[in-house]
């Protein structure tokens, strides 16, 4: 499909309207999009055909001191990435002290561990006592439950 013979024209037409804030056909954002609308152009119309008069556009918006829309998403875009990347290290950090306070206790656990083992298996009489286990109550309704809590000292 060949473009318009005005279409042109009718992009220069719609950067005026838009950068005046009196759009017609679109509503009035400071992108591509909103400029193709504007024009009644396929946006594919200045992002392959009419380059120049895009990047015009754009060097216009910039020159006014704004920024254009896009450009405005981008960099919220990257706030939130920054902050999110920063909340990740600060995880990652609190991580590996969580991990390595682990490794160390669970060293200590079986060094404990493997020195009462060689213990048992060195002393004639052990000096290890096992405790007796805690009795479990029987499957209880809940109105002899409280009776038994108070047998265990529970209540």
């Amino acid at each position: 499909m060949s473009p318009a013979p005005d279409e042109r024209e009718r992009i220069r037409a719609a950067t005026e309207r838009i950068l005046n804030g009196t759009p017609e056909r679109s509503n009035g954002a400071l992108t591509i999009v909103a400029l193709a609308a504007e024009a009644e152009v396929p946006r594919n119309a200045l992002t392959q055909r009419h380059l120049d008069l895009k990047n015009e556009f754009y060097d216009r918006v910039r020159a006014r001191g704004e920024m254009p829309d896009s450009e405005k998403r981008l960099r919220a875009q990257l706030v939130k990435v920054k902050e999110l990347r920063a909340a990740t290290e600060q995880e990652n950090k609190q991580l590996r002290a969580d991990s390595e306070a682990l490794v160390r206790a669970l060293h200590l656990s079986q060094s404990e561990n493997h020195q009462l083992r060689r213990q048992l298996a060195d002393a004639t009489t052990p000096r290890l006592r096992l405790l007796p286990n805690q009795p479990t109550p029987p499957l209880l309704t809940s109105a002899r439950q409280g009776v038994w809590d108070l047998r265990m000292g529970a209540g």
